[in-house]
């Protein structure tokens, strides 16, 4: 079972573990979900969403400004 991810400049296929969600994602990455937003197959993805075989999953980077 493998997903999709996409995330700057990683466009790869990734093994898919049991049980595995957004957040266990985000920790894997190091990055936090106060910066990064999921979608997941286009649709916007809470932490919480378990990641299914066959998903893409895209992180887009939250840029704030002033």
């Amino acid at each position: 079972m493998k997903f999709n991810l996409k995330f700057n400049d990683i466009d790869e296929e990734r093994n898919l573990k049991d049980d595995y969600s957004i957040k266990n994602l985000f920790d894997d990455l190091s990055v936090s979900g106060q910066t990064i937003v999921a979608k997941q197959n286009g649709e916007l993805a809470v932490e919480e969403s378990l990641i299914n075989d066959g998903d893409t999953i895209q992180l887009i980077q939250i840029i704030y400004g002033g």
